[in-house]
């Protein structure tokens, strides 16, 4: 299985938009056990073919928790201004919870300044995900806290209580 995930990487990755619509169909078939594919998955979420963003969108929300070793990638993500790719890079982090302690920096900055107002929200949403280990993102938090976005705040809210004092 693990070499037909690769192929399918290699095709997502390809220059030939077709096949790597069909590769983010199949992938998006295989669930949980796309995992591997996460970080190519995200990056294809700011492809110019609408058909592959929203096969990659339908992959990874079928995905669960993507690898470990995803982190960094997926940390480096956050900075890219196209929505989709910020959101899911954020989205992937928080579903490893505490296994995303080393995206908690880049996960503050994105809370603090990314352009994307839903992008900041599932900043806050997995920092409250990585609980204790997030705590060096608290005054983040706290001025989202003060946001006047309603949902925002709520949801920063809810990640300081996950964050003891």
């Amino acid at each position: 299985m693990a070499a037909d995930i690769a192929s399918l990487v290699a095709a997502l990755e390809s220059p030939d938009a077709a096949a790597q619509q069909r590769a983010a169909e199949r992938l998006a078939q295989l669930a949980d056990e796309a995992q591997a594919a996460a970080v190519p998955l995200v990056e294809a979420c700011g492809a110019q073919q609408e058909a592959l963003r929203e096969a990659a969108v339908a992959a990874l929300e079928s995905l669960g928790s993507p690898p470990a070793g995803a982190v960094v990638p997926l940390a480096r993500l956050l900075v890219r201004r196209e929505l989709d790719v910020a959101y899911w890079a954020a989205t992937l982090l928080g579903r490893l919870q505490e296994e995303a302690a080393p995206a908690v920096a880049a996960l503050a900055q994105a809370l603090a300044d990314h352009p994307e107002l839903a992008v900041r929200e599932r900043a806050a949403w997995a920092l409250g995900k990585i609980g204790p280990a997030a705590a060096p993102a608290r005054e983040a938090l706290e001025s989202a806290a003060a946001s006047a976005q309603p949902r925002l705040a709520n949801l920063a809210r809810e990640a300081l209580k996950a964050i003891p004092k």
